[in-house]
């Protein structure tokens, strides 16, 4: 009789069986198309808490015991002032999932809260807590820090950039630091829908927090104020979903296939451009 696989087992095994057409295989086309990992990189994985960092967190290490490029994983999280519910959960997931983390303190979520002086923080904590990971990645003798921002999040910030932002801008999958040398962020999930993510997670009856901020106590699911840019967004998409399905696909591939000929103006290394310039030579 073949031996009953653990909890953790069976979850790991999910990503490459039930949800190897929606999951893995977006994943690894991720990190072969971009060329997110190279061999002899040492990469810190951020975890946040939530469902998609946790998600990331087990995807590389499936990478791990399976590529033929050698690398190395440091599975690092950072608490900028969690309460107590919430660092008490990411501590028992990453138990339960077989994830060995790393963990380290930091004021970020005191710094942002007085910094922001009664405007929404998060902005101002988001890039406060990206710098602390590289820092301490850079520290642990890491040349890359992988995120869990999805394919989802890159739709939903390009339609967001336009109707919110007048501009078409993207999200790319790797960028190299300019505040640390020799570092660079991946985003090895960037062709995972969220939808997805939501289905191995509720497959599982996995309980992750919602949100890292201190001010959030639930743990389910992602919190958004009632009325915010994303979240409209959100909605907009799922909405325009039931008449095109494929307006998602639609969407991430326009941000592959821009028609740079077409446009009137556009920025490179933050300097303008106008197609007067190329007219005007013609």
């Amino acid at each position: 009789m073949a031996k009953r696989l653990e909890r953790y087992q069976e979850i790991e095994r999910s990503i490459i069986t039930t949800y190897r057409k929606t999951i893995w295989s977006p994943f690894v086309l991720a990190v072969k198309k971009y060329r997110l990992i190279e061999a002899g990189d040492k990469i810190a994985v951020c975890i946040s808490g939530g469902k998609d960092s946790m998600l990331l967190a087990k995807l590389m290490q499936e990478l791990h015991r399976h590529s033929e490029v050698p690398f190395e994983l440091v599975f690092l999280v950072m608490d900028p002032g969690y309460n107590k519910e919430n660092r008490k959960r990411i501590e028992e997931n990453a138990e339960l999932l077989r994830i060995p983390i790393t963990v380290f303190e930091s004021d970020v979520f005191l710094a942002s809260d007085t910094a922001s002086m009664g405007d929404s923080p998060c902005y101002l904590c988001a890039r406060m807590r990206r710098g602390h990971l590289y820092a301490k990645a850079k520290e642990l003798g890491c040349n890359k820090i992988a995120l869990g921002h999805h394919k989802s999040d890159v739709i939903e910030t390009t339609v967001m950039g336009m109707l919110y932002g007048g501009q078409l801008q993207g999200m790319l999958p790797r960028i190299k630091s300019t505040n640390f040398e020799g570092m660079e962020l991946i985003r090895p999930m960037y062709c995972v829908l969220e939808e997805d993510i939501i289905r191995w997670k509720n497959y599982h009856d996995l309980k992750f927090i919602a949100c890292a901020c201190k001010f959030v106590k639930g743990t389910e699911e992602e919190i958004l104020p009632t009325f915010s840019a994303r979240k409209r967004v959100k909605e907009l998409i799922a909405e325009l979903k039931k008449e095109h399905e494929t307006v998602e696909t639609c969407i991430f591939q326009s941000i592959h296939n821009v028609q740079l000929d077409t446009l009137v103006e556009y920025k490179q290394d933050g300097e303008k451009h106008s197609f007067l310039e190329r007219f005007e030579k013609d």
